[in-house]
């Protein structure tokens, strides 16, 4: 912690813009024009934070977390991880870098090379990375995903949906990053799967002393995982405050037409 108890940051993002081109113009000379994904967010993360990204389609939200892990270039401002500034970071000083933050992936089966076993899918990076004891950093971390250790031997088709993004989330921890940037992970998946898959992400945050970004167009399941809440609308930050504040009084209008469309809750439904 540092000086009057608040937890020390991870990220620092300031007056952040991200602008692409724009794909569906066709100019008949010089380049295509760009629109602004991404207006000018400023916010931290700290330490051991569970933070909840949240907005719709077209809000942003997905660009902005491939910002965090330099999976695009930000157009003007500034990121600084662990108070180095990545912004314009070229790869080259890039990449000792990227092993401490990780991205799990939102669809499993186009993530996980096909071809290759799970043991392979997760001792990829590690060996890329030229970290030593492959083959028992793959075990421990299907240890840590609750996978047996014969799953090293399977292919993604061989898993249930649940199980290949398990295999995802152990082939982002195997490397022991500080930062995962959890993308649309549990949209794909049945409730009960979804209950699971949370579960394991508080235990591993708890263990592990991960920091967790996690994307969602779903309030009902950041409610259940995070803590703090972002909710980006059109690019631009509408609310950015403890998810039980946000729930309890939600300040502006796109925020509460997010919670209205939150189904009714079921009882049978195993969020514990």
């Amino acid at each position: 912690m540092t000086g009057g108890g608040r937890m020390a940051e991870l990220y620092r993002v300031t007056d952040l813009r991200l602008s692409l081109p724009d794909m569906t113009a066709k100019p008949l000379l010089g380049a295509a024009p760009r629109i602004e994904i991404l207006g000018g967010l400023t916010f931290s993360i700290e330490k051991g934070a569970v933070v909840g990204i949240v907005g719709g389609s077209g809000s942003g939200k997905s660009t902005l977390g491939r910002a965090l892990v330099r999976l695009l270039e930000p157009t003007s401002g500034s990121v600084a991880f662990d108070g180095a500034d990545i912004t314009h970071l070229p790869e080259a000083r890039l990449r000792p870098m990227r092993r401490r933050f990780q991205m799990i992936f939102q669809d499993p089966m186009s993530s996980l090379n096909p071809r290759h076993r799970v043991g392979t899918i997760i001792g990829g990076p590690l060996a890329l990375h030229g970290l030593d004891g492959v083959e028992g950093r793959v075990a421990r971390a299907l240890d840590h995903v609750g996978l047996p250790r014969a799953f090293a031997r399977r292919y993604p088709h061989e898993l249930s949906g649940g199980q290949r993004q398990r295999v995802g989330i152990a082939r982002a921890i195997a490397l022991e990053p500080d930062f995962i940037l959890a993308d649309e992970i549990v949209s794909g998946l049945d409730v009960s799967s979804q209950a699971q898959v949370l579960n394991l992400l508080e235990r591993l945050v708890a263990d592990l002393g991960l920091t967790i970004a996690f994307i969602s167009h779903d309030l009902s399941v950041i409610r259940r995982l995070c803590r703090r809440t972002i909710v980006l609308h059109r690019g631009l930050i509408v609310e950015d405050r403890p998810t039980p504040d946000l729930f309890a009084d939600p300040r502006h209008a796109y925020t509460r037409d997010l919670l209205d469309a939150i189904p009714l809750p079921d009882p049978a439904q195993p969020w514990g």
